[in-house]
């Protein structure tokens, strides 16, 4: 089982997980262009894909999912609340095989089990999810302002992970930003800041982790440096941490 980004950020998000012959990608935030580009530099083409998997309807999610699904026949799947949220209706997805989940309810898509996961964000029916394939289970979890016990349960004895680590509170607090902007993005149902992912690592489970994944880091409210300093203390031990950036995404990480 294996996962890699295909670019993570403000800007636009696309992750792929692969297990056996079941390839999807969760969310897609880039034009088609630029999708197949990136799924180049990683070895797969859109006709790859057995899924895509929307978390949720802001644009650097959901902007590509449609005009990619058209163009290469993919089935999307997605919560109701997205759909709605999106304007996805027999009209707009004609000719398009769109599946609405349940944000409560594990699916089958090809050989892996999918676990969404309702996280808080200011979304009409956000999703996370958790796969799992064989004896691996790979966590995706961005676009959520805080933690709950939900989030802990779900993600705990991952063996891959992609968390994100927004925003530095400082440099959110004395950027350009907007205060409303601001508010959204540092508040409950925002983003997670580099201090809440790292109480996010130091309470779940994390024995069986091998590869972290670091992403959707702010070009603008962040930086490496203060995501590292942050994250230090909690991610000391683990065998392997990683960040997926904006422009270059990460390569596949496979688990053993």
């Amino acid at each position: 089982m294996r996962f890699a980004s295909l670019g993570s950020g403000s800007k636009g998000n696309a992750t792929l997980v692969e297990w056996g012959d079941t390839c999807v990608m969760v969310d897609c935030g880039f034009s088609v262009k630029q999708t197949v580009q990136r799924l180049a530099q990683l070895q797969r083409q859109p006709e790859d894909l057995s899924a895509i998997l929307v978390t949720h309807e802001h644009s650097d999610h959901i902007k590509g999912v449609l005009p990619l699904a058209r163009r290469f026949g993919i089935t999307v799947m997605m919560t109701a609340g997205t759909a709605k949220a999106a304007k996805i209706d027999a009209s707009t997805a004609a000719g398009l095989d769109i599946q609405l989940i349940d944000s409560d309810r594990a699916l089958a898509v090809g050989g892996m089990q999918v676990s969404p996961v309702s996280v808080p964000h200011d979304a009409r029916e956000p999703v996370q999810f958790v796969f799992c394939g064989g004896k691996h289970r790979i966590g995706i979890l961005t676009d959520l302002g805080s933690i709950t016990p939900h989030v802990v349960e779900q993600y705990s004895a991952c063996d891959g992970f992609l968390v994100e680590a927004n925003h530095d509170r400082q440099m959110l607090d004395e950027g350009s930003y907007p205060y409303s902007l601001k508010q959204r993005v540092g508040g409950d149902w925002g983003h997670l800041n580099n201090g809440q992912t790292a109480q996010l690592l130091d309470q779940i489970d994390t024995s069986a982790l091998q590869v972290l994944v670091v992403g959707h880091i702010s070009q603008q409210n962040n930086s490496l440096a203060c995501v590292e300093a942050e994250l230090a203390p909690v991610v000391a031990g683990l065998p392997k941490t990683l960040y997926a950036c904006q422009d270059q995404g990460l390569a596949w990480q496979s688990l053993e």
